[in-house]
Formats: structure tokens, sequence, C-alpha cells
């Protein structure tokens, strides 16, 4: 398998064991999102928001994981693809558009991680195009 497919492999199982504490965390305190992500507007955090968060990231980080295992399904790598593009999406949204979140940590790193993820997996399309995976047939 190529090197960098391999890195890719190893960057989505590490943002699938974070997207799972971050998940986990949701559901044991909501304050987790007022004080960390959402700081602009802490007052519209509440628990089955929190939870109603923290399931997108756990299906997010199923996801990942599922890939970083079989890195060679297309659809399943699109499919990861899509939940770094929807997070994005989201982030920049309550940041720029709904003012629930400020420029602080808590909000710009999961901006610079999504970001560089689909960056990466752009990235990596190419090298799913040339080598064959393990349910693709090469042809002769």
């Amino acid at each position: 398998m190529n090197h960098f497919l391999n890195v890719l492999r190893s960057w989505l199982f590490m943002t699938s064991l974070i997207a799972l504490g971050s998940g986990l965390q949701s559901f044991q305190d909501h304050t987790f999102l007022s004080e960390k992500l959402y700081t602009s507007k802490p007052d519209l955090v509440n628990g089955l928001q929190a939870r109603t968060f923290g399931i997108w990231v756990l299906l997010a980080s199923v996801v990942r994981l599922l890939c970083a295992f079989d890195i060679h399904n297309k659809t399943l790598y699109y499919i990861t693809l899509w939940t770094f593009i929807l997070a994005l999406g989201h982030f920049v949204s309550e940041l720029f558009i709904y003012g629930t979140a400020v420029s602080t940590i808590g909000i710009l790193v999961p901006l610079v991680v999504a970001s560089s993820s689909i960056l990466g997996m752009l990235v990596g399309l190419q090298y799913l195009e040339v080598e064959p995976g393990p349910t693709q047939k090469k042809i002769i």
C-alpha cells in the first residue's frame, strides 16, 4: 500500500478516537460544548442539543474508523470525506453566520482538523485510482 494512504489511515484512526472522546463527553456533561465550542451564546446549549451533537460526532467517528480499516472502499471513502466537509460547514457557519462561536482554540482546532482532513483525503483520491484495493479487479 502507498505510504500516503498509510499515513491517511493513521490520521483517520486518530480523528476517529478524538471524535469518540468528544461524542462521549457530550453525553456526560453538556457544559463542555458551551465552554469549548459555542462560547458566544452558551445559553443555547442544553442537554438535548449536546446529546444530538454527541450522536452526530459518534457517527462520524464510526465512519472514519471504518474508512481507516478499509480505505480502498470508495463509497466509504467519499462518505468519510463528507463527514469532514459537514463538520467544516457546521463550525464555519456557527462562527460566521450564527455567531454562537468565537475564534478560540476550541473552535479553531476542529476547523484545522476538518480542513486538513479534507485536503488529505482529496490528495488521497489520486492514490486510490492508481492502486487497486482488495475488492477491485486488476485489468490485464
